[in-house]
This record gives structure tokens, sequence and C-alpha cells, in this order.
């Protein structure tokens, strides 16, 4: 669990989330009560669900409890049908230990040789992506192309996060909605069957900050797509189209995203136009 201490705010803002998403008619409750004004369950029928109070678990949506019991918490995370992950993102809000606590993750590192690959790449900009896209290495142009990773702190250096929470990334793309549901249902193939407290934080994080994630992450979608073209817009190059393909490196739990632009095309100007910048900053 994260050393980080939550407020009891943040805790009830996970809750109405995660019960704004659950459709009443799939869980057998309210099935005679006609449409609603609002999506998901009431409040009374999560503590119904999770047999609870209604008061004891509106005083815990509203913040107005410290905390919850680890049975409590579990009975929530049942009545509220969280995955592994979300389940013990709520564990991490409650400040409380989880029973089913997830294997201690290892520390990806990137081969010399995959970054020496990287670097070569001169007119491709590559990533090296860890196996919950999390960004461990990358090249000059990629940088140019989307944002000075280096200047990221280690632990928001997450090309799903940054595309969602990052203006800098998500502005990049033309038709960003279309290019973040890619990621989302290829996160959740990656994340299959994971149970890692870097999954868990990554998905509370993104579920309690961007509706668009929580809805897409919701539908339980897998996407296996590993090739595309994709239209990006750069603040003074204006916009461009760039072909992208996913490889697998010699670690077979890394992957590394390149982008490529056709020989005499204006994308390819473009590319070299931002990697002369970069070169002279």
């Amino acid at each position: 669990m994260s050393t980080l201490t939550r407020s009891p705010e943040d805790l009830g803002t996970f809750l109405k989330a995660r019960r704004s998403d659950i459709d009443h008619a799939t869980v057998g409750v309210g099935a005679a009560d006609g449409p609603r004004r609002v999506p998901g369950l009431r409040r009374e029928e999560v503590a119904q669900l999770a047999m609870i109070s209604t008061d004891y678990y509106t005083r815990l949506e509203q913040g107005r409890l410290a905390s919850a019991s680890p049975s409590v918490l579990d009975a929530l995370a049942s009545a509220l049908h969280l995955g592994p992950d979300e389940r013990s993102y709520l564990f991490q809000l409650a400040n409380k230990n989880d029973r089913q606590r997830p294997r201690k993750p290892r520390v990806e590192r990137v081969l010399p040789q995959t970054q020496l690959l990287v670097d070569n790449l001169r007119d491709s900009p590559a990533l090296v992506l860890g196996r919950y896209l999390d960004v461990l290495a990358w090249n000059r142009l990629a940088a140019a192309v989307f944002t000075d990773f280096a200047a990221v702190p280690r632990r928001e250096r997450n090309f799903l996060r940054m595309l969602f929470l990052e203006p800098s990334v998500r502005g990049r793309y033309v038709d960003w909605s279309s290019l973040a549901r890619i990621c989302v249902g290829y996160f959740r193939a990656a994340a299959e069957g994971q149970g890692e407290e870097r999954l868990s934080e990554l998905v509370g994080e993104l579920s309690l900050r961007d509706h668009d994630f929580r809805t897409w992450w919701a539908e339980h979608h897998a996407n296996y797509q590993t090739h595309g073209t994709k239209t990006l817009i750069h603040p003074t190059a204006g916009e461009y189209s760039l072909d992208w393909q996913i490889l697998h490196t010699a670690d077979e739990s890394q992957t590394l995203l390149v982008m490529t632009a056709p020989a005499g095309s204006h994308s390819l100007d473009v590319l070299r136009q931002l990697d002369s910048c970069a070169g002279s900053a």
C-alpha cells in the first residue's frame, strides 16, 4: 500500500464515481423504478448491496467519516463490482492494508542495446514502454514531438496517464478520443490478470480524474491493435500525419512504439524541422 495518506474526500469521490458507472438493472436493484434522471446506483442501493446502513454509506461518500473497516471495504468492493485494480485502490484511499495485496513490482530497466536502437532512429520518434505503458526510454525526436520526458517526474511518466491528464501530450492528437480509446483497450489487454500496485495506482487515479477514462475502462474492451496512422499537431509546425507501430523488444514485457513518415512527405519535413530545433536548443 502507498505510504501517502489519502483524505476522506478522495475516498468519497472514488465511491461516487464507481457507483455512477454501474447499471442498476445488471445488479438486480431498482428494476421497477423506470427511467432515472442520472445513471448508476443510488446511495441506498449501494448500501443495500453492501449490507450496511444508508446513513453510514452516505457519510462515507460525503467524506464525513475518517475511513472504513476492511470488512466494509470488502463489501463495497463486491457491491460496486470492482476488479483487482480498483479494489486495491479503494483500500489505498481508505488507508487500509488489503488482505489481497498485490505482489511487489519489479523495477523495469531498458537493455543498453534497446536504448542504442532508440537513439539511432534519426527520423522516427520512438518510445520504449513498460508493461503498464510507463515511458522507460525515448529519443530526441520523441521528446520534440510530445514533451520533454526528462522533465516529467518518473511516477508520472506514463504514456496513458499523460495522454489523459497532460495537456501538452493530449493536445498533440487531432483525433484524441480515437487514440485514447485504443490505448485504454491496449492497456486493458496488457494488464489482464495482473494485480500490482502500479496498475491499481494508474487505474484509480485516471478513474478519479477523467470521466472518459472511467467510462471506457468500465466497458472492459481489450484492444490488440499494433499499428495505424494518426494526425498530430505541433504549436509551430502545424498538422502532420505519422504511421505508428508497436514492436516487441528483447525484454518481452516491454514494447517499442515507433512513428514514421513516408519518404519525401510533408510529415517527414516536419519531423526534420522539429529535430533540427531540438538539436539547436
